[in-house]
Order: structure tokens, then C-alpha cells, then sequence
């Protein structure tokens, strides 16, 4: 098999990246809009050269068409358009580039495709986003699935759920499977951090270990509209103070030998680095930068443990490793679906008898008006009653004209 390689959008400071180099990827072209992150990926990556910086949607920054079969187009899109903990703008969000991704498989033609985003993609609001993309694969000669993983599955010390979706062509697909959980539980924090907890001579190390019984909770690496790094919201705080860590920031060094023993540390941003799956040996990696950016690019990175398990089942895939297997395409949303197929106008009681879903009208318009976040819907209302018609995405895929370009210029300063 001839040398794999990989186009990484929104690359970050190369979690991913460095996970895909151990699963036999080398970087073609590696795109990044955060300066001290892209700073990152030249000192580590083979090729620096290789590294782009800018808006990943500007064809001046880089031309999809010139990768051109690539093995694998890659990346972590935006997280906040889906966030949990944000407002779940979707495909009205100036920094939704999801879409955008999925629809430069007609142009790259990768073999694959993989996006990984947060757990608030996988929630019941994104339902019609999701089966859209999904659509949208298989329309391009794709097949695509969604898994949630966790971190902690692949030897990571930290809960941190991702949200991926891998995609195939078709003769790879069938081939594909995702990777299983390691057998052994991961580490604790206590027992990751050890070494460097006590590297400065702090007495209460040992102690400290013992107390750090637990893997982390999901390890936040903010953005620039808010202040300085600390290890998450207030429910992440106290699961750090059980601990015994100081979550409300992050130390210069760590503890040296004159604080006590019942000192309560804060973590350094190696410790973190360490917690999200770098080390010293196998997955290495030099970060550029002040300690705020330095937090920010390693709390908001894809853990490279991960990302080497998903590439490899990518390569197995694309090596035909085993029996293939029929890929099923779900059924996400039926009430979408049933808008989508329809060429007119739908009745409550048409979509209900074509999705094979009864629902109150009350929860049919809740549901219309889910839908309606991220695609155009007409509503007529009559004597009987509203009819429905699903008009356009609402998402930016590549719209000379669409509304993302003002607004993610405005709001340029504060994405990270």
C-alpha cells in the first residue's frame, strides 16, 4: 500500500495530528487558524512547511481541489455551534464549518473522512443536522456512522466525550469497524501525575497521589472570550477539589519541597497535557506559547490516543482486515425524513402516517420548530390547519453569499 496521507482542517495544535502520524498518516497539508496553535504544529510536525494558516473556508488559504484523492480528510471543526454548555446555534452559528467539511468530500474526494466535535452533536436537537449529513455522504458515494468515545476507553486519564464521525467509500466501508475500548482501565490522575507532581521535592506527592484516585473530568480549554486557563465550570471544580486539586487556574511549576504537606496543588499545563494523552515517550509533542495558550491549545485538543485508534481502524478498512459487514444508514430523524422526501406541502396528519409517528400537534410544532434552527421551513396555515414544506439548510457549505462571512469576520478576535 502506497504511503498514506492526510488533509487535517482546524488541526489545532495537533492532538489529532500527532494520533494520526502514529496510525501511518503523513500530513499533506495541515490547516490552522490560531497563530500560537500553528506555531505548535511547525515545531513538531515532520514537514512544517506543510502547515497553513487561516480561515480553513478561504481559497486563499488553501485550494481543496488540489488534494485531490487524498487517503483521509481530517479534522476538529468548531465545537461551540454544539456545545452543551453554549447557546446550540447549530447551522445558524458564524463558526458551524461542520457542514462546510462534509461537502468538501465532492471536491478533495478523500477515501475517508473523519470529524470529531463534542457530545452535544450526539443529543436529540441535531437529530436532522445529523441525518442530512448523513444524506449528503451517501448522495457523494459515501457511507458514513456516528459513535460517541471516550477517552478514558483508549487509556486516557480523563471522562472527555467526543462525538465522531467516520466515513467511507463505499468498497472500504463495509470493512470498517470502530475501535474497540482497551481491555485495562486507565490510570488515575494520582498515578499519571506522580512523578511530576513530586519532581520539585513536595512531600505531600504520595499522599496526593493516593487522594487523585479518579480519572479527570472532561478538561476545558475555554477561548479567548474569557480570562485566564483554569480547569473548567463549577461542577468540574469540585470533582478537582476531591482530588485535592486547585481547578481555578493553572501553576507556572509544580510544588516544590518547602509547601505541606496538605498543600493543594494546581496542575501545570504538562500535567494537563499529560491527562489529555501526551507523555514523554510515544506521543511527545513540544507546545509553543504562554501558559494561557498553551492550556488553550492542549484543553481544546482531541486526545492523540484516540485519534491513533480511529486512524488505524481507518487503515484496517482501507487494508480490508476481515469479514465486510452490511452498513445500515439509521433512521435519526422520521420526521425530517418524511419532510425531506415530500414534494409539497405535509398535513400533521400526512406527516404523521409517512414518519409512522403520532404526535400531539402541540409536540409536532415543538418539533417543526426544532427543525427550523437549522433549515428553512414554510408553514401555511388554512381552515384544517398548518402544512409543512422543508426548504434549504440553513448551514454555511461553501455560499459565496452566505451570511457566515460578515459574521466570523466580527467575531474573528474571539475565535479560538
Amino acid at each position: 500500500m502506497h504511503d498514506l496521507e492526510v488533509v487535517e482542517i482546524c488541526a489545532g495544535a495537533g492532538g489529532q495530528s500527532l494520533g494520526l502520524e502514529r496510525a501511518g498518516f503523513r500530513h499533506r497539508l495541515a490547516v490552522e487558524l490560531d497563530t500560537n496553535a500553528c506555531n505548535t504544529l511547525r515545531a513538531n510536525l515532520a514537514h512544517p512547511e506543510v502547515v497553513r494558516q487561516g480561515d480553513v473556508a478561504d481559497h486563499e488559504v488553501w485550494d481543496p481541489a488540489e488534494h485531490e484523492g487524498v487517503d483521509l480528510l481530517a479534522g476538529g471543526v468548531p465545537c461551540p455551534p454544539f456545545s452543551i454548555a453554549g447557546k446550540q446555534l447549530g447551522a445558524t452559528d458564524e463558526r458551524d464549518l461542520f457542514a462546510w467539511a462534509v461537502e468538501q468530500c465532492e471536491i478533495v474526494k478523500p477515501r475517508a473522512l473523519m470529524l470529531e466535535n463534542v457530545r452535544g452533536l450526539s443529543m436529540p436537537r441535531f437529530a436532522a443536522y445529523r441525518q442530512h449529513v448523513l444524506d449528503r455522504l451517501i448522495s457523494l458515494g459515501y457511507v458514513g456512522e456516528w459513535k460517541l468515545l471516550h477517552a478514558s476507553d483508549f487509556g486516557v486519564s480523563q471522562l472527555r466525550p467526543r462525538f465522531v464521525l467516520v466515513a467511507l467509500q463505499e468498497e472500504d466501508a463495509s470493512y470498517f469497524r470502530w475501535p474497540a475500548p482497551h481491555p485495562e482501565k486507565a490510570p488515575t490522575v494520582g498515578e499519571v501525575l506522580y512523578d511530576l507532581m513530586a519532581s520539585k521535592g513536595w512531600p505531600g506527592a504520595e499522599a496526593w497521589a493516593k487522594k487523585a484516585n479518579k480519572i479527570a473530568p472532561t478538561i476545558v480549554g475555554g477561548s479567548k472570550k474569557h480570562g485566564g486557563a483554569d480547569l473548567g465550570p463549577t461542577r468540574a471544580k469540585r470533582a478537582w477539589a476531591e482530588m485535592g486539586v486547585d481547578a481555578l487556574g493553572v501553576a507556572d511549576e509544580p510544588p516544590g519541597k518547602d509547601r505541606p504537606i496538605d498543600w493543594t496543588p494546581k496542575l501545570t499545563c504538562e500535567m494537563v497535557a499529560r491527562l489529555q494523552g501526551w507523555d514523554d515517550g510515544e506521543y511527545k509533542w513540544k507546545f509553543t506559547g504562554k501558559k494561557t495558550s498553551t492550556y488553550r491549545q492542549i484543553g481544546n485538543a482531541f486526545p492523540p490516543p484516540v485519534a491513533r485508534a480511529i486512524g488505524e481502524a481507518i487503515v484496517a478498512a482501507f487494508n480490508h482486515e476481515g469479514e465486510p459487514e452490511e452498513r445500515i444508514i439509521p433512521s435519526v430523524d422520521p420526521i425530517y425524513q418524511a419532510l425531506r422526501d415530500a414534494d409539497d406541502y405535509l398535513t400533521p396528519a400526512q406527516i404523521a402516517r409517512i414518519a409512522r409517528r403520532q404526535l400531539p400537534l402541540e409536540d409536532l410544532e415543538r418539533h417543526i420548530s426544532i427543525l427550523n434552527r437549522d433549515f428553512e421551513i414554510d408553514t401555511r396555515q388554512s381552515k384544517s390547519g398548518p402544512s409543512y414544506k422543508l426548504l434549504s439548510f440553513k448551514a454555511f457549505t461553501g455560499q459565496e453569499d452566505h451570511v457566515r462571512h460578515e459574521a466570523f469576520q466580527l467575531a474573528l478576535p474571539t475565535i479560538s
